[in-house]
């Protein structure tokens, strides 16, 4: 799961892309980029949050009134600078892209590329080769003007080739810009337009917040499998080029999304109350003893009070979280996550001495977050933990771009809600129903059957997913765990 920026205006772009970076930072922390063209590409990135990436020298020499820019969360490697986004190639014309997502079949495409292309894949980064898979149909087709269905062509190219999820914005130098979704919409992508001016500007982004800051006005999501190419004379060009359902991963709206986003017509925030409420079922019919609801920041806050709200029972914040710690999730490494849990947050004793707590969050992964957590709270004086997961169990490995790839690392893998308490320290652990977690997102756009589910329920929407795939991505996930760790 990354971000993903791209910005076509009249006038210089680098202010934009670097506020709107800092709307998507939540997305990756490991490292990101920036690139900008002016005539020729020009390009910055680094391991790291984005403010201590750029500085006043490297923004200056950004120029140029169209930019893409990326915050990387990486699912696989050791987070090295050389797989960091934006990358782009030299011929034909010049391209530029980056992406979000993961692409399932990348080391039969990198061999493909060397073997019939004589492309050399040199990171570890899906982008590198999506850039190339569109570069070759290019060059292939020896094409010396671009048309909207030229453009349209290689995307449909990229389709039959590329498996697994991605959202995409390239820049294909001096011809125009262009973004595209899977053909399940897996990942989210979203299109601004800004009319205030003479000249039209627009933008493609992971969220909507991105374009809200950059001031754009008209904002869509792309369809799934379809692409819009916006040429150098500004005309715009909307294509849906494969229809496959649309299957959106609902973990955006659980977990990893703002709450001020906007995705697939459905507010984030909103669906967190509506989680929120949908679990209140299974507790009232629990018959629990609770004096205070405490939810874990940030992302369970909305879930929380709704679930006070319905249940007339106090609503404290009793965690102070540590802003300048980032996301324990998204971070690379169990010894990392685990270090950084106690220093991301604090109890306030006041709020747990003597209490019956109810302690809300997204979900439980691996459980190391939760163990700490709950023993935390005991140790701040707490009478009893029940620990709420406003979404279903996690069981399957995510192959579409979260950094859950590895069966066993789910604690709730062949283990009871009673067993996952007990892994965990908790009185009880209360799950929500998968059929009440779906039904809670789809509240706002119905028009939407189903979404990607797979870490709940091991059905993956692509059908291209074998037993055999996960065994190498768990093999390749070990063998990145060693090297790692063979190197401190």
């Amino acid at each position: 799961m990354c971000g993903v920026i791209g910005i076509f205006d009249n006038d210089a772009v680098i202010s934009k892309l670097y506020s709107s970076m800092l709307t998507i930072q939540h997305r990756g922390q490991d490292s990101a980029g920036i690139l900008t063209y002016d005539g020729k590409f020009h390009l910055k990135k680094g391991n790291g949050l984005v403010s201590d990436i750029f500085d006043q020298k490297n923004i200056s020499r950004l120029t140029g009134n169209v930019g893409i820019g990326h915050t990387r969360y990486p699912t696989i490697g050791e987070g090295s600078v050389e797989d960091s986004q934006p990358f782009w190639v030299n011929a034909p014309f010049g391209i530029a892209g980056a992406h979000n997502g993961n692409v399932t079949n990348f080391e039969e495409l990198k061999i493909d590329l060397f073997n019939n292309s004589f492309r050399v894949i040199n990171s570890n980064s899906d982008m590198e080769v999506i850039l190339n898979v569109f570069a070759d149909y290019l060059e292939n087709i020896k094409v010396k003007e671009i048309t909207p269905e030229i453009i349209f062509g290689a995307v449909r190219h990229i389709y039959k080739k590329i498996k697994g999820s991605y959202s995409v914005v390239f820049y294909i130098a001096g011809k125009g810009m262009l973004g595209f979704r899977d053909p399940y919409g897996l990942r989210p992508l979203l299109f601004g337009t800004n009319k205030d001016k003479l000249l039209p500007s627009y933008a493609f982004a992971s969220e909507s917040v991105s374009l809200d800051v950059m001031g754009f006005n008209e904002i869509e999501d792309l369809e799934p499998g379809s692409a819009i190419f916006i040429d150098n004379s500004k005309n715009v060009f909307k294509k849906r080029i494969v229809k496959k359902p649309h299957r959106p991963c609902i973990f955006e709206y659980i977990y990893f999304a703002r709450p001020d986003s906007y995705l697939n017509k459905i507010n984030v925030y909103k669906s967190r109350v509506e989680l929120g409420r949908a679990i209140t079922k299974k507790i009232k019919n629990l018959n629990l003893d609770i004096d205070v609801v405490v939810p874990i920041p940030d992302s369970s806050r909305a879930a929380a009070i709704e679930i006070a709200r319905i249940m007339k029972l106090k609503y404290r914040e009793g965690l102070v979280k540590n802003r300048y710690i980032g996301r324990t999730f998204i971070m690379p490494g169990n010894d990392q996550r685990r270090k950084s849990i106690r220093n991301k947050l604090n109890p306030i004793s006041d709020v747990f001495m003597g209490k019956n707590i109810l302690l809300v969050d997204d979900s439980i992964v691996r459980g190391n977050t939760s163990r700490s957590i709950v023993q935390m709270v005991r140790n701040a004086g707490a009478k009893s933990v029940v620990f709420l997961s406003y979404s279903s169990p996690l069981t399957n490995p995510c192959v579409y771009g979260i950094d859950m790839q590895r069966k066993q690392e789910f604690i709730a893998v062949n283990s009871t809600p009673e067993q996952v308490a007990k892994k965990i320290g908790a009185d009880l652990v209360i799950y929500q129903d998968l059929d009440d977690m779906e039904k809670a997102v789809r509240q706002q756009n119905k028009a939407i059957k189903s979404f990607c589910k797979a870490c709940f329920t091991g059905i993956y929407p692509t059908g291209d997913v074998s037993e055999d795939m996960l065994r190498k991505i768990e093999e390749e996930r070990d063998i990145s765990k060693n090297d790692k760790a063979s190197t401190n």
